[in-house]
């Protein structure tokens, strides 16, 4: 599944490290996710949504 992670992770100077430590995963989590090697689960896609105050559509992005 596509995502916005990494942009808008990066408008806000944040590394994949601060971005974990304020969801509460790790970097490698972070970075899997970045690059569409996994896809989180529905929870914490909402976690990462609310934590970018976004809708989980406008943050995961349908591949097809």
């Amino acid at each position: 599944m596509k995502n916005r992670l990494k942009d808008l992770r990066t408008e806000r100077a944040w590394t994949q490290a601060d971005l974990a430590q304020r969801v509460g995963v790790s970097r490698q989590t972070i970075n899997a996710i970045e690059t569409g090697k996994f896809d989180p689960s529905l929870p914490f896609a909402f976690r990462l949504a609310k934590l970018f105050n976004l809708k989980i559509e406008e943050l995961f992005l349908d591949d097809q």
